[in-house]
Formats: structure tokens, C-alpha cells, sequence
């Protein structure tokens, strides 16, 4: 026969390891789409700053390389420009040394005039450039673009800073035969101001003269930037990457729109918070070069606003703002190829779990049913050497319970001897003396009723005796209702007799109560502890005052019986092992040690209560005494 539970732990063994892999699987799918997604966002944010990182450092690359090439074309130029000047100078100076070494044996006025006439109308540098000579005196002698300058003496003249011209240039020629010269004049196309120039000068022995020329450096310079921006515009980077340039005053000058050139960046309007973004751009570039977000309206080729990241560097001398930048949706390209990256690893993950749990659900299915069928023979045999452990164990017990019977019996019968002795002794001598009055013929009626009834009265105590005897040794088991304080006096009165003669005095309180259990279980109890507290109680001297008090009282839901005595208390060292089995501080003549385990076992597992002892200390008619304290917590129905 299987039991239910037998059915239930099969079942369980059958399918749990089963349900356990398929759990297990879908946690496993589960945390493989989380940490799928986890991945994801881990690798996007990855990518995005490694994009932006990556695309700072490209666009910080090409702007340097921008500018450094600006640079390097504007050193270059400006070389250029001193080479066709000194150039020019040279040429001049071979012209005029010509003119003068074939007409030296003329008048030196005439040889003046022809070299003067032979310079005047020679122009250069797309038609910038023209000569001029001076006397070392500061004469000017030829200046073909202020010629009511000419025939005056310009010694003390001075530019816009407070230059003294002819002065410095003279003092350096006088020190070396050529020089480069900086200093401002008037633009001839522009003659209301003066605007800075670099010449080159040299002497002209024969007359004592030097002759030069000289580019406005603003002419220079627009021919350089028209020349870098001629080449910066070409610039591109793949589909919208460029090169922009902005002046300090937010003029584009470089820009992939045409339409944006020559315009102010604000009015284009191309970004949101325009004028903030060209503001925030121009003065990154005054403290050198940075970095900046913001959102630009459209792409170059014509996609929704996006963000972009620029770069922008400072051309001081020129108050240019250099920059460039990137879109940060290129990036969606490199994080939608991870996704799918990420997404085809995620779903080949998920079929091989898939597929290995399938397998092992199978596996350990057809293995679990096995396995539960060899449980189950297990189970029978075991159930069988439980059941012999089982009937063994009720052998045992019963034997300890007929022990602890025998063991009262033999008490019992004791006290029985002594509570009969008297009665008998009553019985025989008012007998005896009916037999010797009749013989002597003096029984009247009056003593005949008296011995008769004593007579009856010692018999109806024995009676009562074998009663409670009786009783005592019932063997059924089933629960009764019966009086907490009957049961305590049925169970003093067999054992009066032995505790008056010891002079050992018991005390209890008068609280009754109820109570539905073993009765006859309960009294074994109660004698059980008493004895054990009377041998104690007789190893005192005789003088000595003896006490046991049984107090009844209610705790909730529990009677509480309590037993003490004053004999001393039990030793600390063995107080924990007074309820085991055959633990006896007697001598083997003297007691068995199972009466408390019994007593144990009774009140726990058939009366469903609860027992414990302990050592206490009390005050009775003013004496302190020790002893051991027995406490029964029984259930009861008020």
C-alpha cells in the first residue's frame, strides 16, 4: 500500500527536476533578454563616446591642420611678397645703374631725369606696386602716385603712429646698402587714411639716393586669404563634413552653403539660439580653441536638425574663427550595426538554451521516472524496517510502562500492608473478645452492635483500599472529565500510610478545576514525583521539619500543577538528565530510573502537556529552604 504523502513525494521526485529545468531555463532566457538590453545600452553609450571622442579628436585634427596651413601660406606669401619686392627694388636699382653707367660723362641732371622718367610708369604686383626715390637729405624725387609730393623734403614726415619715415630709413641705410621696412602711407585707392606697408629700400651711390618700394599689408593679406579660403572651401569630409569660417564680426567667409558667404552667420538663422551658438563659437576662439554642442536646423544635405558637435580655433591676426564639425546621428549607423550585433549573439544564446533544456527537461524526465520507481521499492523496504523499528520501539515502551507499573505495584502493594494492618488487627481483636465474652457468658447486645459494626467499618475501608488499587492498575487509555483535586487526593490516599510514618507533611492549596485527560495517568504522575520527593525527604534527620506542597492554579489556557519540596534541591550536574531513561542516583535495590522518564512521556505524548523541574529557594513559617520544584502545564477546555 502507498500512502498519500508516499504518491505526493513520487510525483515530486518525478517532475520537479523537470519543472526545475524549465524554471530555470526561462529564468536564464529571462536574464539573457535583460542583460541583452543591458549589453545594448552599455555598448551604445560606449559607441556614442567613443564616436564623439573619436570625431572630437578628427575635427580638432583638421581644424589644426586648417589652420596650420593658413598659417604656413601666409609665411609663405609673406616671403613671396619680400622676395618680389626686393626683387623689384634690384631691377630698379640695375635700371638705374644702367642709365647711369652709359650716361656718366653727361650732366648729372640729365642722367637723374632719364633714371627718374625710366622708373616712373614700371608697375608690378598686379599694378600695386610703383617705385620711389629719395635724396638722403629727405627730398622726395619720385612718387608717381603723389606727385605734388615730388621736389619736397619729407624729412620730418610722420606716419599715423609718429614715425619719422625718411629719418628711419636713412638712419638704417647709413648702416647697411638694402632693409626691409615696415611703416603706413597712404593707400592710393583709399587715400583718406593710412594703412600699413612693408617696403624694401636701398642705395643708389652715384647720387647719394634710395630707391624702394612697398606692398599695403591689408593688400597682402586679402590676397593670402583669398588665396586660403580659395582653397579651404574645396575642403570636404564625406558627405556634410566642411571647413567654416567666421570673422569676429560674424561674417562667413568659408561655408559649404555659397549662399551663407559674405552674409552674417546670425541672419542665416541655420541653428537654434543663432546668435547665442556665434556668440559662444567667436569666444571660444578670442581664449584659443574649444569645444561646442548645439542643434543646426538642417544637414547640408537637407536631413532634419541634428546634433552637432564643432570645433573652433582662433586666428587672432586675422579675427577668424576656424572650425568644423560632425552630426551625431552618423552615429545611429555603427549603434544600429552593434544592435544587430548584440540581437543575432542574444537569439543564437537563446536556441542553444533552448535546445539544452529541451534536452535536459527529457533527460531528467525519463530519468526521474526511473528513479522514482526505484524510490518507491526503496520505500516499501524501508517502510517495512520502520514499521519493525516501529513495533520494536512500542515492545520497548511497553516494557518501560509495565516497569514503571511493577514498580508502583510493588510501592502500592507496600502501602496497601501498612493501611490493612490496622483494619485486620481491629477485626481480629473485637473478635476475639466476642468469642471470650460469649464463653464466659457475659456479651451483651449493646457491645455485640458495637464490635459488629466496628467490624464492618474496618471492611468497608479495606474494600475502599482494593478500590483504589484497582483503579490505579486500570489499563484502558480513554480520556474522562474528572476533578483536578479528587485525582490529587486518590493519589495521596495510597500513599498516606509510608508519609506519616516518615513525618512527612503535605500541603495543598483547595483551587479545583475540571479538566478532560488520563486520570488514572495522571495520579501514576503525581505518585511518581512524590516518591521520589519522600526519598529524599527520609534522608534528613528526624528533627528535621519535612514539607511537599502541591498548588494548583490557572495560566490561560493551561492548569498548572506545581510540586515541591524542601529536601534540598537535585544536584546542578545532573538536574538536565533526571527524565532520561534509566538514570537513577539510587541504588539499583532502591529504583529503576524510569519512573520520571515515564512521567516525562505520559504528561508529553498522552496527556499533551508539558513537565520541567528546576532547583528553587523559599520561606515557609518564617525558615528558608531548597528544594526541587516539579511544574505540570496541562491543557483544559476553560
Amino acid at each position: 500500500m502507498i500512502f498519500q504523502n508516499e504518491k505526493q513525494l513520487l510525483k515530486i521526485i518525478k517532475y520537479t527536476p523537470s519543472f526545475f529545468i524549465i524554471i530555470l531555463s526561462l529564468i536564464i532566457i529571462i536574464f539573457q533578454f535583460i542583460d541583452k538590453n543591458q549589453t545594448f545600452e552599455k555598448e551604445k553609450n560606449r559607441i556614442t563616446q567613443e564616436y564623439i571622442e573619436e570625431n572630437k579628436k578628427i575635427i580638432e585634427t583638421r581644424v589644426d591642420s586648417t589652420y596650420d596651413f593658413i598659417v604656413r601660406e601666409k609665411q609663405n606669401t609673406q616671403q613671396e611678397l619680400e622676395n618680389s619686392l626686393k626683387n623689384a627694388v634690384q631691377n630698379a636699382y640695375s635700371i638705374a645703374n644702367s642709365i647711369y653707367q652709359k650716361n656718366k660723362d653727361k650732366e648729372p641732371a640729365l642722367i637723374k631725369k632719364l633714371i627718374i622718367d625710366a622708373l616712373r610708369d614700371i608697375r608690378f604686383n598686379e599694378g600695386r606696386g610703383y617705385y620711389f626715390i629719395y635724396e638722403k637729405s629727405g627730398k622726395n624725387l619720385l612718387l608717381p602716385y603723389k606727385e605734388e609730393w615730388e621736389g619736397k623734403n619729407l624729412i620730418n614726415h610722420q606716419d599715423s603712429k609718429g614715425t619719422y619715415i625718411i629719418q628711419d630709413m636713412k638712419e638704417i641705410l647709413s648702416k647697411r646698402d638694402e632693409t626691409f621696412y615696415s611703416w603706413y602711407w597712404y593707400n592710393p585707392k583709399k587715400p583718406d587714411i593710412m594703412r600699413e606697408k612693408l617696403g624694401f629700400v636701398k642705395n643708389f651711390a652715384p647720387f647719394d639716393w634710395f630707391i624702394g618700394t612697398g606692398e599695403y599689408v591689408k593688400e597682402f593679406e586679402k590676397r593670402v586669404q583669398e588665396k586660403v579660403l580659395g582653397h579651404i572651401k574645396k575642403l570636404r569630409f564625406g558627405k556634410n563634413g566642411y571647413i567654416f569660417i567666421i570673422t569676429y564680426d560674424s561674417i562667413y567667409l568659408s561655408h559649404i552653403k555659397k549662399e551663407y558667404i559674405g552674409n552674417d552667420a546670425i541672419t542665416n538663422n541655420d541653428t537654434e539660439k543663432v546668435k547665442s551658438v556665434i556668440d559662444t563659437l567667436i569666444e571660444i576662439s578670442k581664449k584659443g580653441q574649444g569645444f561646442y554642442e548645439y542643434i543646426q536646423h538642417t544637414k547640408p544635405d537637407g536631413t532634419e536638425s541634428i546634433k552637432k558637435v564643432s570645433y573652433v580655433k582662433g586666428l587672432e591676426d586675422w579675427q577668424w574663427v576656424v572650425g568644423t564639425g560632425f552630426y551625431e546621428d552618423e552615429l545611429k549607423g555603427a549603434i544600429n550595426r552593434k544592435k544587430e550585433e548584440i540581437e543575432n549573439k542574444y537569439k543564437e544564446s537563446f536556441y542553444n538554451t533552448l535546445k539544452v533544456s529541451i534536452f535536459l527537461a527529457i533527460f531528467l524526465l525519463i530519468s526521474s521516472i526511473y528513479f522514482s520507481k526505484v524510490l518507491q521499492r526503496k520505500f516499501k523496504k524501508y517502510k517495512n524496517e520502520i514499521r519493525q523499528h516501529l513495533l520494536e520501539n512500542t515492545r520497548q515502551q511497553n516494557i518501560l510502562a509495565q516497569q514503571s507499573k511493577m514498580a508502583a505495584m510493588g510501592e502500592m502493594i507496600g502501602n496497601i500492608a501498612h493501611q490493612w494492618r490496622q483494619p485486620l488487627s481491629t477485626i481480629s481483636t473485637t473478635a476475639t473478645g466476642l468469642k471470650l465474652q460469649k464463653e464466659l457468658g457475659i456479651l451483651d447486645e449493646s457491645f455485640l452492635e458495637d464490635s459488629l459494626e466496628g467490624i464492618n467499618n474496618s471492611a468497608q475501608y479495606l474494600s475502599k483500599t482494593i478500590d483504589d488499587f484497582r483503579n490505579f492498575f486500570r489499563t484502558d487509555k480513554n480520556k474522562i472529565e474528572f476533578s483536578i483535586q479528587k485525582a490529587l487526593d486518590k493519589a495521596l490516599s495510597l500513599i498516606y500510610v509510608q508519609f506519616h510514618n516518615k513525618d512527612i507533611e503535605i500541603i495543598k492549596n483547595s483551587f479545583d478545576m475540571n479538566i478532560t485527560n488520563l486520570e488514572n495517568e495522571f495520579i501514576q504522575v503525581v505518585i511518581n514525583i512524590l516518591n521520589n520527593a519522600r526519598d529524599e525527604l527520609i534522608k534528613k534527620e528526624s528533627s528535621y521539619k519535612k514539607y511537599i506542597f502541591i498548588n494548583v492554579s490557572k495560566k490561560g489556557k493551561f492548569l498548572k500543577i506545581n510540586i515541591k519540596d524542601n529536601a534540598g534541591g537535585i544536584k546542578e550536574d545532573i538536574i538536565s538528565r533526571i527524565f532520561e531513561p534509566y538514570f537513577t542516583t539510587k541504588h539499583k535495590a532502591q529504583g529503576t530510573g524510569i519512573g520520571l522518564y515515564m512521567s516525562q512521556e505520559i504528561i508529553t505524548k498522552n496527556m499533551n502537556g508539558e513537565i520541567s523541574v528546576e532547583n528553587i529557594s523559599f520561606n515557609y513559617n518564617n525558615i528558608d529552604y531548597k528544594g526541587a520544584s516539579f511544574i505540570i502545564y496541562l491543557p483544559c477546555d476553560n
